[in-house]
């Protein structure tokens, strides 16, 4: 057990589950990620870079994975923006990474604080193209830890980036974490990576270009059909707790989470006939079994750092079974609990 800050629990799992290589530039708040992956370089044996730009260094992921590199990027909210052109082409070239995101909030440079109001691009628009990411939400220092080997175990199966959403309050708190607990899955080789061939076997190509129609939809249609198939069958992840039957459901992810989970034992201790449930994959979506829920529960309220976001899937999944309310803070402003349970007997009429 040792006790580390959010992002320094990322570098540290990074290291511990095989990442090679890193590339990055400094922004508040997850500049610790790079810090620390620099400083435990000469021991850890890896790549560490800061490159000149959020450009460049997603950029030199794309080359890194190419080569069958285990390798990362991180930034914030504005860096992530600068990366969305070559994500694309890492998902055109169907390459493995994994890509933080520690939110702050906006829009433009907005400010330092946390935030989730990258919601709606990481799920739903990471880049140009028909494309998806699988996307995680850790709600803890421990889940940092846990979800960063996760992202680089889904990334080697599927052949896809995948998307690490956190903000910067899980980023700069400091928490224990035991990496005793991090579980690692069995990965296919990569046999397709561009690491010379010797005459020996035939060439690998590595490229987002398709320059006839016909192939890049074949293409797409694969992934939609085969891996994003696959990975909505397998890999649907979230946490629920007396959700059946509940009067009111909170949803929530993340940092907001964690304040929505105390808001909710206080509904419980008041005698409201309360469910909690927290997605853990925003991409895939837990919506099947949010929809289960909609048998049964009274209604539903969304608590999210942000304008409304993550609210509108909440309401795709429940498909208007159900009354859908909204909570929210933004400007990197954190509700206390007391502002949630108020939202949550306001919604109830109470």
């Amino acid at each position: 057990m040792v006790l580390l800050k959010g992002n320094e629990a990322i570098a540290e799992a990074a290291i511990r589950c095989g990442c090679t290589s890193y590339y990055g530039y400094p922004i508040t708040p997850q500049s610790e990620i790079m810090e620390y992956l620099a400083k435990k370089s000469p021991e850890w044996g890896g790549v560490c870079v800061q490159a000149e730009s959020e450009v460049a260094a997603v950029n030199m992921v794309l080359g890194a994975s190419a080569a069958g590199a285990r390798t990362m990027t991180s930034s914030s909210s504005p860096g992530i923006s600068l990366k969305s052109e070559c994500i694309s082409y890492l998902v055109g070239s169907d390459l493995p990474c994994v890509i933080v995101n520690i939110q702050r909030c906006g829009p433009g440079l907005g400010g330092i604080q946390p935030a989730q109001q990258d919601y709606i691009q990481s799920v739903k628009a990471l880049g140009h193209g028909d494309m998806r990411v699988i996307a995680l939400a850790p709600s803890s220092v421990q889940e940092l830890a846990e979800m960063t080997s996760l992202a680089f175990d889904l990334a080697d199966i599927y052949r896809t980036p995948v998307m690490i959403l956190a903000d910067g309050a899980l980023g700069q708190m400091m928490e224990p974490v035991d990496f005793s607990k991090i579980k690692q899955r069995e990965v296919p080789k990569k046999d397709w990576a561009l690491t010379g061939h010797g005459d020996k076997r035939k060439n690998n190509i590595v490229t987002s270009l398709y320059l006839m129609p016909e192939d890049l939809e074949a293409k797409v249609l694969e992934r939609y059909n085969t891996t994003y198939k696959a990975i909505a069958e397998n890999e649907v992840l979230y946490e629920e707790i007396d959700v059946d039957g509940a009067d009111i459901v909170i949803v929530a992810c993340g940092i907001s989470a964690r304040i929505a989970k105390t808001a909710f034992d206080k509904l419980k201790a008041n005698g409201v006939k309360a469910g909690f449930f927290r997605p853990i994959t925003l991409n895939p979506y837990p919506s099947a079994r949010l929809g289960e829920i909609a048998n049964s529960a009274g209604r539903f309220l969304t608590v999210e750092l942000n304008m409304g976001q993550m609210v509108d899937d909440v309401k795709l999944a429940v498909e208007h079974k159900k009354p859908v309310d909204f909570f929210g803070r933004t400007g990197g402003m954190m509700p206390a609990p007391d502002e949630i349970y108020d939202a949550a007997m306001k919604s109830l009429g109470k």
